[in-house]
C-alpha cells in the first residue's frame, strides 16, 4: 500500500504545525512554503483535519491554524484516517462481501496481517513522536576524535 501526497503532505503539514505552535496560529503560507507543498492543495488538506478536531482556524491579524490538541494527543492513525480513509491494501479486508471466495483466501488474511501492523504503528505513533525525531534529525552529529 502507498500513501498518497494526501496523507503524505498532510502528515508533513501537521509536523510543521506542531513545530511552530509554541508562536501562535500560524498562516497556512508558511506552512507551504517551508514544506514545499502548493497552498492550494494544503488548504484542501486543511479541511478535513479541521473537520476531524485536529485543527483549528483562528482569524483576524493574529489568525491562522494551530492544533487543536496537544501533538501527544494526535496519533498519525487518526491523520491517516482522515486524509486517506482505511489503509487496507485490499478492498476485500474491510468488505469481505465483495467476493466471494473471501472465507477461503488465504492472500486475503496476509492483506489483514499487514493492515493490523501497519495499524499498531500508526497508533502508537504520535505527532509528537514526530517533533522529537524531527529534532533529533535536526541536532548536529557530535564528532568525535580520537588521539
Amino acid at each position: 500500500m502507498k500513501l498518497s501526497t494526501r496523507g503524505r503532505y498532510g502528515t508533513r503539514a501537521l509536523l510543521d504545525l506542531a513545530l511552530y505552535q509554541e508562536e501562535g496560529p500560524v498562516l497556512l503560507r508558511d506552512i507551504a512554503q517551508r514544506q514545499q507543498i502548493s497552498l492550494r492543495y494544503l488548504e484542501h488538506l486543511i479541511t478535513p483535519l479541521i473537520a476531524g478536531g485536529i485543527v483549528r482556524t483562528a482569524r483576524g491579524a493574529k489568525g491562522g491554524v494551530s492544533l487543536a490538541k496537544p501533538p501527544k494527543e494526535i496519533k498519525l492513525s487518526e491523520i491517516i484516517q482522515l486524509l486517506e480513509g482505511s489503509i487496507a491494501p485490499a478492498e476485500c479486508v474491510n468488505s469481505p462481501g465483495i467476493c466471494s471466495r473471501s472465507k477461503l483466501c488465504v492472500t486475503r488474511d496476509i492483506w489483514g496481517e499487514l493492515k493490523q501492523a501497519m495499524d499498531e504503528v500508526l497508533k502508537s505513533t504520535t505527532l509528537q513522536d514526530l517533533v522529537e525525531r524531527q529534532k533529533r534529525k535536526e541536532q548536529p552529529e557530535e564528532v568525535m576524535y580520537y588521539i
